[in-house]
C-alpha cells in the first residue's frame, strides 16, 4: 500500500524470547536457500554476509524443535544447504500468517495511509 510516495506495509515477527525465531528477513533466506542450495547464495541475493546469513539460520535451527536447514560440507562441489521438511514447513506457515495479517488489517492501514505525510525528496 502507498502512503505518498512511501510503501505502508506490515512486518511480522515471530519471538521466542530472546531470539526472534522467524521474521521477514529470516523467511527470504529461508526460501533463498530453497530456491539456490547454499547460504551463501542466499545471502549475497539479500545483501548478507555469509557470517551473518549462518548466524540467523544457527539462530533459526535452535528456536524449533527440529533443524530447518541442514548443511553439507565440501565445498562448491558437494557442499550445500537444504530446507528440510520442517523448515519448508516453517515457512509456508510463515507466509500464510503475513497474507492473513495483511488483510485483517487492511481498513487500518488505509487509516493509517491517509495519515501519513508526503516523503519530501531531501528526506
Amino acid at each position: 500500500m502507498k502512503a505518498g510516495n512511501r510503501t505502508l506495509g506490515l512486518r511480522l515477527r515471530v519471538v521466542l524470547e530472546p531470539d526472534i525465531a522467524i521474521g521477514p528477513g529470516k523467511a527470504d533466506l529461508l526460501e533463498g536457500i530453497g530456491e539456490t542450495g547454499s547460504i551463501a547464495a542466499a545471502g549475497r541475493r539479500m545483501g548478507m554476509s555469509y557470517k551473518r546469513a549462518w548466524l540467523l539460520v544457527e539462530t533459526m535451527n535452535r528456536c524449533f524443535r527440529e533443524p530447518l536447514v541442514r548443511t553439507s560440507r565440501g565445498g562448491s562441489a558437494r557442499g550445500g544447504a537444504v530446507l528440510t521438511p520442517a523448515g519448508a514447513e516453517v515457512l509456508a506457515l510463515y507466509r500464510r500468517m503475513e497474507e492473513r495479517s495483511a488483510r485483517a488489517v487492511e481498513a487500518e492501514l488505509a487509516g493509517l495511509q491517509a495519515l501519513c505525510r508526503d516523503r519530501t525528496p531531501e528526506e
